[in-house]
């Protein structure tokens, strides 16, 4: 059942991917009355999905990484509504329903027998950890659309373009602070996350974690992060270069993503 609801909630996100996406060619007011009830539904039988699914396999850590997709996907996701609900914007959308379905998408046509057998699932550091770090990477992905979005407004702007597909884009001003306040929230989660983790892993594995790829660039992709709330504190970086380095914090972000398929350590491939 937990992937019949999780097709459901495709469906949805589906749907409300194509509207998003169809939203650049028009100005709608009633983009928010269509696009925000497709994601609560998503999420609603998405919810029911990880529930289930936390329910038949005894614990809540995702055990392969198509479930680290769906818990990631669902975590963008309740993102996009906790920030629609204190700006009222819907256009993140053009990049967090596409994302989000296709991690959803994934998750729901590979699903594959639970590759960790470990106790250490159950242990409940991992719980801390998995929660934790996977809400920082939604924040993280958030603000990296945010800068996404000011570039195309700052250039829309610079060209003196008062219409066409841009327009529906908010003040430059609600875009810096979507993405920075999406900083501030995500960055202690990915902060103690990753404390929780190394607790796990120096318990499990001894010192010699610290050289695994995975540790390594989860490593640099925090010390980005700092770098980057750093710059906007002490230097008042904004716009461009604060979304520039956005950009390159969340490619970092990615490189620790990806590095699961080449960790001893910390890996979806190798059992455990």
């Amino acid at each position: 059942m937990p992937i019949l609801w999780l097709r459901v909630a495709l469906v949805f996100y589906g749907v409300g991917m194509l509207y998003a996406l169809s939203a650049l060619a028009r100005r709608s007011e009633a983009t928010a009355r269509i696009l925000m009830p497709l994601a609560a539904l998503g999420m609603a039988f998405h919810f029911v999905s990880l529930t289930e699914l936390t329910i038949q396999v005894g614990h809540f850590a995702p055990a392969t990484l198509h479930q680290s997709e769906s818990l990631l996907a669902f975590l963008v996701m309740l993102f996009f509504n906790a920030v629609y609900l204190r700006y009222r914007v819907t256009s993140p959308g053009i990049f967090v329903f596409p994302v989000v379905f296709l991690l959803t998408f994934a998750a729901a046509i590979a699903q594959e027998p639970p590759q960790f057998t470990s106790q250490l699932l159950r242990n409940s550091w991992i719980i801390v950890h998995i929660a934790l770090i996977f809400t920082g990477y939604a924040a993280l992905f958030f603000s990296f659309a945010s800068s996404l979005l000011y570039i195309l407004q700052e250039r829309n702007l610079k060209a003196k373009r008062t219409g066409g597909v841009l327009a529906w884009l908010p003040p430059l001003e609600m875009i810096d602070e979507i993405g920075y306040r999406s900083l501030l929230l995500g960055f202690p989660f990915m902060t103690f996350g990753l404390i929780a983790g190394a607790v796990v892993a120096g318990a499990a594995y001894g010192p010699k974690f610290m050289l695994d790829p995975k540790i390594l660039l989860s490593g640099l992709m925090w010390i980005v992060y700092m770098v980057l709330l750093y710059m906007r504190w002490s230097s008042g970086w904004r716009g461009r270069k604060a979304a520039y380095l956005v950009a390159f914090a969340f490619v970092a972000a990615l490189a620790a993503w990806a590095a699961n398929y080449v960790s001893g350590v910390h890996s979806f491939v190798v059992r455990q």
